[in-house]
């Protein structure tokens, strides 16, 4: 039976029956079609989907030996048990879908054919397709599907999410037959109640795993008073030893290999398998990793880390649910190993090497430097660290400067920062000791701003063969992540080191940092100071500017304003744009209108 021989059922779903009917003869289409119909059809026939298939997608073949159950299933299938009775009485049928739209679950007795694929590469336009690609909830009716199977169903998909961090696991889709009119769906209430059910389930085991991954940690570090770190792809547990010994880089692999270890249930191939007394070797009892394996890993870290790492998986109701990584120093890793970086050294992008490289230079010599930056770029911090012994230091941001010859002549390095707030007495005064001491001992810091007056254009004009410009923040953020760890605060004993989720680090690469390493270092201090959560931190405990990203083009003050509190009232309305508007008096149209400016 052709499309058109279908009884119509509404006069939108009859003229777009006719209009599918004429795009698979290849005709010109009607006014009125929807055009995100249309463009689906269009992809289905560009990914060679037949409309006539007899059966929706063919069944993917067994393996000889049983793969792991996906995690989303384990969690959703106590939820989906306690359903599955209640669709027998009538025409509904209930499908989970992973991330790929691959079906895990299927029960119910509603129309079609049963189904292992629900991607539009195989299926063509559905409901599932449509949720996983909007990360909301989905309807597709009728002759919108472009398979001749699916035109009398009905079907709504609502996407599953990670609690903690919001990514789509899959969807659940609930289907029935074809409506006599367009509202909304009604399995609609059914495919939500279980979307939530499924993701209070997640986060039931998620906080359970959590607990196990916790104890095997403390356990390993508590009685062995190793050098530990317990991640699970989510957050870290790490030992201060481990947070003194392990350089960011290192702790990303340590990561990917847990991530991996998780992907592929606990069996890593490639890796070197140790037999189960290699955990006693590594000092692993049996009694301090309850929930451990046997099975431990002997990993490879970047060259220069100083140690090797001993990777134990953790588990949990038989599922890999983490890994505890026991470090060893190798050779003679010397103090410079555990050495925190210092602050005005750290990064290793070429910006900022060269400007390093040419200070240092320079600053061998016993002649002045003048050090040139935007605010907060780090001028004085670097200059402590070139001056190798005790610093003389004069602020003329907090006064009228009273230089003496004197203090040029005894030999002792003297920095004089925000040259730019000099008076002009002050830098007279200057002026004439540089040139009765060219040799001093002077550094310098000067932030470009208002266009200097005469006798500092004279001074800036002394020191410009001796000086270095300093890259701003946002022209390295290669450097963000060695800076995080310069700039973090010693953590109080017993406590994990500050550490960052790949989603924050990427936010923070991102910011523009107009106060640049000073706007950094006052993000990373009341983080330490002020936040409650466990593990690392995540995009959402950022500030709202950090979080959101920067405005595509340059905003005035007034827009700076208006952008901040709007994404503030966004952020305590949970990104509900009507209610935000509503709480800034403003019209919702107004806040959309304020938005696409701000993007540009």
């Amino acid at each position: 039976m052709t499309t058109a021989e279908r009884p119509a059922v509404h006069p939108a779903l009859a003229s777009l029956r006719r209009a599918r009917e004429l795009f698979l003869l290849g005709r010109q289409l009607p006014d009125g079609v929807p055009q995100d119909v249309v463009a689906a059809w269009k992809r289905a026939r560009f990914f060679g989907v037949r409309h006539d298939a007899k059966t929706p997608a063919p069944e993917v073949p067994r393996l000889s030996v049983r793969a792991p159950e996906p995690p989303l299933l384990t969690a959703a299938r106590p939820v989906l048990e306690r359903i599955a009775p209640a669709l027998g009485t009538g025409q509904t049928s209930l499908v989970l879908t992973d991330e790929r739209l691959r079906v895990l679950w299927a029960a119910g007795l509603g129309p079609g054919d049963p189904c292992h694929d629900l991607s539009e590469q195989v299926v063509g336009h559905n409901s599932a397709a449509l949720a996983l690609h909007t990360r909301r909830r989905a309807e597709v009716h009728g002759p919108e599907h472009f398979l001749d199977l699916w035109q009398d169903v009905c079907a709504v998909s609502v996407p599953v999410r990670e609690p903690e961090t919001g990514r789509v696991l899959g969807t659940v889709t609930a289907s029935c037959g074809l409506c006599a009119e367009c509202g909304p769906h009604p399995g609609a209430p059914l495919a939500e109640a279980t979307a939530v059910a499924v993701e209070a389930e997640l986060l039931s085991r998620s906080r359970a795993a959590e607990r196990v991954l916790l104890d095997a940690y403390l356990k390993v570090a508590g009685e062995l008073g190793r050098t530990v770190v317990a991640l699970d792809g989510r957050n870290r547990l790490v030992s201060e030893a481990a947070g003194q010994l392990l350089s960011p880089e290192a702790l990303e692999v340590l990561e990917r290999e847990v991530v991996a270890l998780l992907w592929e249930g606990g069996r890593r191939r490639g890796a070197q398998e140790e037999p189960d007394s290699a955990s006693g070797a590594a000092g692993v009892s049996e009694a301090s990793t309850a929930a451990a394996s046997s099975v431990s890993y002997r990993l490879r870290l970047p060259v220069g880390t100083g140690c090797t790492a001993m990777l134990i998986p953790v588990t949990h109701e038989g599922s890999v649910v983490g890994a505890v990584a026991v470090l060893e120093p190798v050779g003679n890793t010397g103090a410079a190993s555990t050495a925190r970086p210092a602050v005005g050294l750290a990064g290793r992008s070429a910006p900022w090497r060269h400007a390093v490289g040419r200070a240092v230079e320079l600053a061998a010599t016993p002649e002045p430097l003048l050090l040139v930056g935007e605010r907060g770029t780090g001028k004085s911090s670097l200059a402590r660290h070139l001056a190798r012994q005790h610093l003389v230091t004069m602020d003329a941001a907090e006064g009228e400067l009273t230089l003496q010859r004197d203090e040029l002549a005894n030999g002792r390095p003297l920095l004089i920062r925000h040259a730019e707030r000099l008076t002009q007495p002050g830098t007279a005064v200057l002026n004439s000791l540089l040139e009765s001491h060219p040799g001093a001992r002077l550094l310098i810091t000067y932030t470009p701003g208002v266009p200097p007056g005469p006798c500092l254009q004279r001074l800036l004009d002394t020191l410009a063969a001796r000086s270095v410009t300093l890259p701003a923040l946002r022209e390295r953020p290669d450097d963000i992540r060695e800076l995080l760890t310069a700039l973090a605060p010693r953590p109080a004993p017993g406590r994990p080191p500050l550490t960052w989720t790949l989603d924050a680090l990427r936010a923070l690469e991102q910011h523009p940092w107009p106060g640049n390493v000073t706007e950094l270092a006052h993000l990373v201090r009341a983080l330490a100071e002020q936040r409650r959560a466990a593990g690392p931190v995540r995009r959402s405990e950022l500030p709202d500017p950090v979080r959101e990203g920067p405005a595509n083009r340059r905003l005035s003050p007034m827009e700076h304003a208006e952008r901040a509190a709007i994404l503030e009232a966004l952020r305590l309305h949970d990104g509900n744009k009507a209610r935000a508007a509503a709480a800034l008096g403003i019209a919702r149209a107004t806040l959309y209108r304020k938005l696409r400016g701000y993007r540009g």
